[in-house]
């Protein structure tokens, strides 16, 4: 039974176990008198045994009484203040902070200059999701709703002083259909390829700020973490020159290719690694120092380990890092003691309640090599790479801790906790600034008291638009955002050809 039709999101309480909400104050902690019931609903033991199961520290969420006179003096505060913080000048700090340790002494306590560069990379694997179409009836489904000169600029991330200069694509040859989106139209802009991310790079204010060019790919997840279970493959595949192996479900997106198609003639692997190639060279010859950092949340963080292990393995003495987000484990021991041979920093954060990092290897994992003495090492146990910054959906007064995996696993949620982490000993900071609101993007995870929709983030009227004679209809795309091949391939000729990043990436509308 795949694990999808076991759980539900939310699970009624029952009527004698009514907890009091006490709000003293707007900025204190919220405290909870839960009576202690014995639990009588099936679902809630359900709940539990789930819960002790995976050892995801659940909580059935409270019926509440509302006190919103103080969330509403909350709520004004805060919508009058900035949701950044001013931007810190790290130029002489980012060799530490990424490249020569493991970021110890920097995660607990947090520091604050790394808290920002987390948020700001998790904003930019957090495009992808916010640009993808997902629309089945969209002859675009699967694509990017925006070309790579606007996406930041729609997306409100050009304050991060990167632009965007190549797209990635991907197929798979295994089928995952929870992974890779398909239009329910018979004429789509493709039957076999997604866009799975982008390839970035700092400009020059941004350059000066952290003190190299940095060149970022950020990778698309998955946001239906129930699906995991029945869609993993769990077969370790061969990858590299010695013993690493590797989920073979992962490696399959990241190598696929088919003549016969327009956007995987070459494999994800093979285009991001042409484009992070050509920028390494490109300021290089300028006499600049690069660095590259690969971000992602979910499937988009396992594939980032994969293009960090080729990119280490093919340009010599590059700085690389990998940023990633409630990440599965992605292949054995070989192929986490070689990304650390090989110089690759990986800071995971990883939340408690989320179970997407407990796969793949629930019961074969790490914990599995205090036996090595007896058993050997054991190629076929999968572990995690890296560095660990442990979250808690618990942390944080604005969040439900009731049963919700996909609220646990979105990357909004990992946001907000970042945002309010100090310590593990710590409460959630007060100064936190990243807007609330975001957080109910796509789940249901904040307070009723906040009184934020959930699901919001959506396109106007769904997409639909008025035309002329009064009818409702989907409108097409603008040019320039119809995904073509050849307006892609400009942008990389014209960066070849000597241009200035800035005329480079104004819009292309030819197609």
């Amino acid at each position: 039974m795949a694990l999808s039709t076991m759980i539900y999101n939310h699970f009624p309480t029952s009527q004698h176990s009514i907890n009091r909400l006490s709000i003293i104050h707007a900025h204190q902690e919220i405290a909870l008198d839960r009576p202690q019931t014995k639990t009588s609903n099936p679902a809630l033991r359900l709940t539990e045994s789930l819960s002790h199961l995976l050892h995801l520290h659940l909580e059935t969420p409270p019926k509440t009484n509302l006190h919103q006179s103080n969330w509403n003096l909350y709520s004004e505060e805060k919508h009058s203040t900035p949701t950044i913080s001013p931007k810190e000048v790290i130029a002489q700090k980012w060799h530490d902070m990424q490249v020569s340790s493991d970021w110890d002494n920097l995660l607990d306590p947090l520091h604050p200059w790394l808290r920002r560069e987390i948020i700001k990379y998790g904003e930019f694997a957090q495009a992808t999701y916010d640009a993808f179409d997902f629309d089945s009836f969209s002859e675009y489904c699967g694509s990017c709703r925006y070309n790579c000169n606007k996406l930041f600029e729609k997306l409100g991330l050009s304050r991060n002083g990167y632009k965007v200069s190549k797209y990635i694509y991907a197929m798979s040859h295994v089928n995952m259909p929870q992974w890779l989106e398909r239009s329910n139209l018979v004429d789509t802009w493709s039957k076999d390829s997604n866009w799975m991310g982008y390839v970035a790079v700092s400009d020059d204010k941004e350059t000066s700020r952290i003190g190299r060019r940095d060149i970022v790919v950020a990778w698309r997840g998955t946001v239906a973490p129930t699906e995991w279970f029945e869609d993993m493959q769990r077969k370790l595949e061969s990858f590299g020159h010695g013993d690493a192996k590797v989920e073979h479900g992962f490696l399959s997106i990241y190598t696929s290719k088919n003549d016969s198609t327009r956007y995987n003639k070459s494999s994800a692997s093979d285009q991001v690694m042409k484009e992070v190639t050509r920028l390494v060279e490109l300021y290089r010859k300028k006499g600049e120092q690069v660095s590259l950092t690969i971000t992602g949340h979910s499937l988009g963080g396992a594939l980032a380990l994969l293009n960090a292990y080729e990119a280490a393995s093919t340009i010599p003495s590059l700085p690389i890092s990998v940023i990633s987000f409630g990440a599965p484990r992605v292949g054995n021991i070989a192929f986490r003691d070689e990304l650390h041979q090989l110089g690759v920093k990986s800071l995971r954060m990883v939340t408690k309640q989320d179970i997407v990092p407990r796969m793949p290897g629930l019961v074969f994992n790490e914990s599995l090599q205090k036996f090595d003495d007896i058993t050997g090492t054991l190629n076929w146990v999968y572990t995690h790479v890296g560095a660990e910054l442990k979250l808690d959906v618990h942390s944080s007064r604005y969040l439900k801790h009731g049963f919700n995996l996909p609220g646990f696993h979105s990357l909004e949620t990992y946001l907000h906790l970042i945002d309010g982490f100090v310590s593990t000993s710590s409460t959630f900071r007060l100064g936190a600034r990243r807007d609330v609101a975001l957080v109910n993007k796509a789940c249901d995870m904040l307070v009723d008291e906040l009184r934020i929709p959930h699901c919001w983030y959506q396109m106007a009227n769904k997409g639909l638009v008025c035309n002329a004679h009064g009818r409702w209809v989907k409108p097409k795309r603008d040019i320039e955002d119809i995904p073509s091949p050849r307006v892609e391939e400009n942008n990389v000729h014209a960066l070849e050809a000597g241009m200035q990043t800035q005329d480079v990436l104004k819009p292309l509308y030819s197609v």
